[in-house]
């Protein structure tokens, strides 16, 4: 891949024209990297070949998923995830934020995420409510907080960068999985999960 464009943009008021072409690069099939409120992330279209294609960039097992960032959580519901009456709660609580909760989704699980960056939400509405993002480096490798890393690391093999400044938490979103009356802590990060455990 040839040295990708890179896009200035302001975190909180995101130029259209920008948007529009973040999402033009995500519907022609192509990778981007994206900030978000905890590390950047590098984005895909929710696609099997856009997939397979941050797979390949992040020399990621392709047995680890690969979580959904949405614009808000109606894009979460019309993706058919199975919300509880305690986890719109949660949600209602942490979202937008830094919190990943799995939800069913017809026969398997699937990772959703609506993140406190107004840049990322207005690119997964541009894009049609959701993506597959996971953070922008190789896999094992630390994640980026700034575009300049994220560059460095996968600079390479995407297309488009946008680069917001840094990112405010400069850490990784907490994922806890919702099954039912049974929830379960696979990640602590920003938020403390004896808070989340306090909302019934």
């Amino acid at each position: 891949m040839q040295t990708p464009a890179r896009i200035a943009i302001d975190a909180n008021h995101p130029d259209p024209g920008a948007v529009r072409e973040a999402a033009r690069v995500l519907g022609a099939g192509g990778l981007i990297i994206l900030p978000t409120d905890t590390v950047y992330g590098l984005a895909a279209a929710d696609r099997p070949e856009t997939l397979e294609a941050i797979y390949r960039a992040k020399e990621r097992d392709p047995r680890k998923p690969i979580p959904l960032l949405a614009a808000d959580v109606d894009a979460v519901a019309r993706y058919g995830a199975r919300i509880t009456a305690r986890a719109r709660l949660v949600a209602e609580r942490y979202w937008p934020g830094a919190l990943t909760l799995i939800f069913p989704v017809s026969d398997r699980w699937e990772g959703f995420r609506v993140p406190d960056h107004a840049v990322a939400r207005a690119v997964a509405a541009a894009a049609g409510g959701v993506l597959r993002v996971t953070s922008a480096n190789l896999s094992g490798a630390p994640a980026a907080m700034t575009a300049d890393q994220a560059q460095e690391a996968l600079g390479d093999r995407v297309d488009l960068i946008l680069d917001a400044g840094p990112c405010r938490w400069m850490q990784a979103s907490t994922v806890v999985k919702a099954d039912g009356d049974q929830w379960v802590l696979l990640r602590e990060g920003v938020i403390p999960w004896s808070e989340i455990q306090t909302i019934q």
